[in-house]
C-alpha cells in the first residue's frame, strides 16, 4: 500500500480544504462505528459516464492509497487514482444549499446536473 502524505514538495492526488475536512470530521464523529477514514472514489454511470462517490470506512484495502489531509485520512482505490489527480475537494455553503463539491481538472465534461463527468 503507498501512503501520500500531504506535506511532500511531489504532486498531489488530490487535496481537501480546511472547511471540507472539518465537515467531514463531523460527521464521522455522528456516526455509530466511529469510521477512520473516508474514501473517495469515481465509479461508472451518470448521464456524462462517470461520478463521484464518498463512504467512510473501517480499513483500508490492498491498492488503496492513503492520503492524510487537514486531520482526515483519505482512501483512493487504483481505478479512481487516475480521474482524481490533482482534484480539489471542497465544502461549499450557499442559499441553493450546502454540500460536498469536488474540483476536478481533468473534466473535460459534465452534465447539467454536475453529478458526473467525462474526461474524454
Amino acid at each position: 500500500m503507498k501512503t501520500i502524505m500531504s506535506n511532500t514538495q511531489t504532486s498531489k492526488l488530490l487535496t481537501i480544504t480546511s472547511k471540507a475536512a472539518e465537515k467531514v470530521l463531523a460527521f464521522m464523529k455522528e456516526e455509530a462505528e466511529k469510521p477512520e477514514y473516508l474514501r473517495i472514489y469515481v465509479q461508472g454511470g451518470g448521464c456524462s459516464g462517470l461520478s463521484y462517490g464518498m463512504s467512510f470506512e473501517q480499513k483500508k484495502e490492498d491498492d488503496d492509497i492513503l492520503i492524510e489531509e487537514n486531520g482526515v485520512k483519505v482512501l483512493v482505490d487504483s481505478y479512481s487514482q487516475d480521474y482524481l489527480k490533482g482534484a480539489n475537494v471542497d465544502y461549499i455553503e450557499s442559499l441553493m444549499g450546502a454540500g460536498f463539491k469536488i474540483n476536478n481538472p481533468n473534466v473535460t465534461k459534465s452534465c447539467s446536473c454536475g453529478s458526473s463527468f467525462s474526461t474524454s
